[in-house]
């Protein structure tokens, strides 16, 4: 009481605090008349003045206001658009690296250019990351004239570009891009053999957009660079077919976790299936000999029965496509790890392809904790503000918005099943539409959006279905979800960054209806007839009650329920949202207390009738806190086990840059040579152990197996005073000698080049081999926890021991190479850039298998765009090796399509890499 009390006189910290930055918008709104009697040419050479005065020692916090007021009055003047008061505060909030949680349509996108442009100033580069493709390109184009037009370079990284694209973009003072794009940029360069190839510079700055989506939702899933192997598609096949026969009473399933186990019965039942089937190399399911085929077993009995078609994926074009089970988008080109994508296909009788091996992954926690500075702005984050802080060190800030909000927010409704439910929903939605007010409908799934569809149908309500199949569409649907009378049917949070105007959005509509006229008078008035259009419209979706947002299910994200209703009372319009709710919800039947909820409602309501209690409803908000417990539990305990990663990752590519940046690598490969001949005269010569207790055969057989050499060891040991540092003094002066000749036989700079290639080539070898072992590891380690034993310390304890024995093997194998290599001479090879193949790139998440990501092709490197060329299209080049123009470049090929001139290549590695 005595806080609430306190809370009412003296603000919360929040309000607080946003006071105290009017301070520094008072000293901005002082500057603006000063600012707007600038010329256009003096205004842009602010950025020039700037500069030097960074240079001359101030600092980004001594320019703010007169940076500020300048971005401001360049707005206007470029977009027509100048920053509120409120929007000032939170470019000081992004600057300062907090979140700046602001409402839906306040202008988040315009806010950003604050803190982009005064952080790009120091010519570090910022990074301004979006949570899709379409929305990193319409920022970096919409909020690049900007940007230019003050004198600032931009980019933007998206799918399918190649190399030069990639490094030109980077190299802008801001560049826009995906979550994904940039941590699989990451994890590329830290796989390429040269410093050229590389196309990120070091971190300096990052914006994130949607912070809460980026950095919460999708954080139960790393990023994962994978390659294929061995091809099992009969061994899926089978195995589908063995899970197809299992009975019910064989397994215990789990929703909350989707974990699915066998039960003693269904484990001796599946054995016979598995042994008549020839599947089984012993009559013991669970011999050592089968772990493979249980692996996949386990696999496709979560695919059967955990995986739902049009929930958790679609199948188009005779693929298994993800859905994204956050955004309801499709995740073309993403893949389920270990086995559960093949399953899926199996099950669906797709072609399967082949399983993906690890090759480089990292968290977005780790990805992000590594810029010096992150900043991060969104309508939702007060709710996992503790998080944001714990994980990322980042304060939640709550920015008032710059007309109060009016829309009203009504209690839930709760009806007996999903039946009843949708035929209110589908009544309720006729009664709006037929009073003109627009209706923004949010469902969890494929399914429920066309079931919900149907209904409509019979009600004869015209609308629109916005999910993964449309996704193409997603904007131009949501951007018109509100005009008079529009019916939008949207999965989850699709469309999220698309501003819902009422009336109508005036820049799409020019778009759809007059893409085909061309710049003229014709074309302005068409625009000023559209723009009084949307106007007049506007006023009667006003009169109508504005927005109405209806919600067919609770999310299990409280976050997610207010993302959805903040899609309405836009810059204080009007609105209304509203939830319908039923027994047969995932949240109600999986997470509710269904007894006391079943018991009550099975009794007191009839078929039809709906209820509506505030009780219900913090019975329902309390179910959402323990699945977001628990899902942070989950976003904890995957960084957790990443942190143990990331310090050897670390180590790893801090070694990788060193040998990239070095001329020669001649004291790393001695010292490995040295560790390599102690560890082999340790292992057979004990430290203060007696010569007759020495492994002399084995120290023989060792040391040729290595490093391919006979010593005298026989001779040595007639010797008086013999001692294990002897041998090792004695072995490493003969392969010093070996090492010596066969380098005065070969040309100096051509074998540093091939101590350099080999020494990067086995460390990437090794360090992909030691990925695998710590996913296997991960995967069985919390079976520690039957022997009282906390399964993260066991990790911890074995990923070091495994390091370490990583690192000896790396040493004897580069040792091993290099002395017994022969070198041919032969004319000295072109300089080019090692190849890195077209790696497939996931999301997944390692508990379950789930892919959370939409990240294109982009793997090209800068050899893959050249070294392609030299094959079938090197014909073309003309006079000096200059490529004549693409004479392909007007029919709008696919990059992934076949070249049309025949060579069998991909268009955007033959013709298509001539743009």
């Amino acid at each position: 009481m005595l806080k609430a009390l306190s809370k009412s006189i003296f603000g919360s910290s929040n309000d607080r605090y946003v006071k105290s930055l009017g301070k520094i918008v008072n000293e901005i709104n002082a500057l603006e008349e000063q600012i707007q009697a600038l010329s256009d040419e003096e205004l842009q050479g602010q950025t020039v003045k700037f500069r030097q005065q960074l240079a001359e020692g101030r600092t980004l916090d001594d320019i703010l206001p007169e940076a500020f007021a300048t971005v401001r009055e360049a707005s206007v003047r470029v977009l027509g658009m100048r920053h509120f008061d409120v929007q000032m505060i939170g470019g000081i909030v992004l600057h300062r690296g907090e979140i700046s949680e602001m409402k839906t349509g306040e202008g988040k996108t315009l806010v950003a250019t604050l803190a982009t442009y005064l952080n790009a100033l120091s010519g570090k580069g910022v990074h301004v990351v979006t949570v899709n493709d379409y929305l990193a390109s319409r920022d970096a184009e919409w909020m690049g004239r900007l940007h230019n037009w003050m004198g600032l370079t931009v980019g933007v990284i998206v799918p399918n570009l190649n190399e030069f694209e990639r490094r030109e973009a980077y190299g802008s003072d801001i560049t826009y891009g995906t979550n994904n794009e940039f941590g699989f940029d990451y994890l590329r360069d830290n796989m390429k053999h040269d410093k050229a190839q590389m196309v990120q510079r070091p971190f300096n700055y990052a914006i994130v957009d949607e912070v809460d989506s980026i950095l919460i939702d999708e954080a139960r899933t790393p990023l994962i660079i994978s390659g294929p192997t061995e091809d099992k598609t009969d061994l899926y096949v089978t195995i589908d077919e063995v899970v197809k026969k299992v009975d019910e009473d064989w397994y215990e399933a789990d929703e909350k976790t989707k974990n699915i186990s066998w039960t003693e019965d269904g484990i001796e039942e599946v054995e016979k299936l598995l042994i008549a089937a020839g599947l089984l190399e012993t009559d013991n399911l669970y011999d050592v000999e089968n772990t493979q085929v249980v692996h996949h077993l386990d696999q496709a009995l979560k695919a059967n029965i955990m995986f739902k078609k049009d929930t958790d994926y679609i199948v188009k074009d005779d693929k298994v496509v993800i859905i994204d089970e956050f955004t309801g988008r499709m995740m073309d080109g993403r893949r389920w790890s270990n086995g559960l994508h093949q399953a899926v296909e199996a099950k669906e009788g797709v072609k399967i392809e082949p399983e993906n091996q690890t090759m480089a992954s990292i968290t977005f926690q780790n990805y992000f904790r590594m810029y010096p500075k992150l900043s991060g702005m969104t309508g939702t984050a007060a709710t996992e503000a503790s998080e944001f802080w714990d994980i990322y060190k980042m304060n939640v800030v709550e920015i008032p918005t710059n007309v109060p909000v009016a829309r009203i927010d009504e209690e839930d409704e709760f009806y007996k099943n999903t039946m009843d439910k949708f035929a209110a929903i589908a009544k309720a939605i006729k009664e709006k539409q037929e009073t003109g007010q627009p209706v923004l409908v949010g469902t969890v799934s494929i399914e429920k959006s066309e079931l919900l569809s149907q209904f409509l149908d019979k009600e004869g309500v015209k609308h629109e279905v916005l999910n993964a199949r449309q996704h193409e569409r997603e904007a131009h649907i949501v951007a018109q979800a509100g005009r008079m009378g529009a019916v939008t049917i949207a999965t989850n949070m699709a469309g999220r960054g698309t501003d819902i105007q009422l009336g109508g959005n005036v820049e799409f509509r020019v778009g759809d209806e007059l893409g085909e006229i061309e710049e003229g008078p014709n074309r302005d008035a068409a625009i000023e007839r559209i723009k009084q259009e949307v106007r007049e419209e506007k006023q009667r979706v006003l009169d109508a009650g504005g927005l109405f947002v209806l919600g067919t299910e609770r999310h299990e994200s409280r976050r997610i329920d207010n993302q959805l209703r903040g899609r309405s009372g836009r810059q204080g319009d009007p609105g209304l949202s509203r939830f319908y709710l039923c027994l047969e919800d995932d949240l109600l039947r999986i997470f509710g207390p269904d007894t006391l909820f079943a018991r009550m409602m099975n009794s007191n309501l009839e078929d039809g009738e709906a209820i509506g209690s505030k009780w219900l409803s913090k019975a329902i908000e309390t179910a959402q806190k323990k699945v977001e417990a628990r899902n942070y539990d989950v976003r904890k305990q995957v960084v957790e086990y990443d942190d143990v990663m990331n310090d050897q990752r670390k180590v790893i590519y801090e070694q990788r840059g060193e040998i990239m940046d070095s001329e020669t690598v001649d004291d790393v490969v001695l010292d490995m040579r040295q560790d390599t001949i102690a560890a082999l005269v340790a292992q057979s010569c004990p430290p203060g152990s007696y010569p007759e207790q020495w492994d002399v055969e084995g120290l023989k057989a060792n040391v040729n197996e290595v490093l391919g050499l006979n010593p005298p060891i026989d001779e040595w040991l007639e010797e008086d005073q013999i001692e294990p540092e002897i041998f090792e003094e004695r072995i490493s002066a003969m392969a010093a000698e070996v090492m010596d000749r066969k380098v005065a036989e070969s040309d100096p700079q051509l074998w540093r080049r091939v101590e350099k290639s080999i020494l990067l080539d086995r460390l990437d070898h090794h360090w992909k081999e030691h990925l695998a072992t710590l996913d296997a590891l991960r995967q069985v380690v919390w079976l520690r926890a039957h022997a009282q034993k906390k399964p993260i310390d066991e990790y911890k304890q074995e990923a070091f021991g495994l390091f370490e024995s990583m690192l000896d093997t790396l040493r004897q194998d580069v040792t091993g190479i290099l002395i017994k290599s022969e070198l041919r001479m032969a004319p000295p090879p072109q300089e080019s850039l090692p190849d890195l193949p077209d790696f497939l790139t996931g999301h997944i998440d390692p508990l379950t298998g789930l892919d959370n990501s939409n990240d294109g092709d982009g793997s090209e490197t800068q050899a893959a765009h050249f070294g392609a060329l030299a094959g079938s299209a090197q014909a073309a080049a003309g006079p000096g090796g200059h490529f004549p123009d693409n004479p392909y470049a007007d029919q709008n090929i696919s990059r992934n399509a076949p070249c049309p001139c025949g060579s069998g290549n991909k268009y955007k590695h033959c013709h298509g890499a001539m743009a």
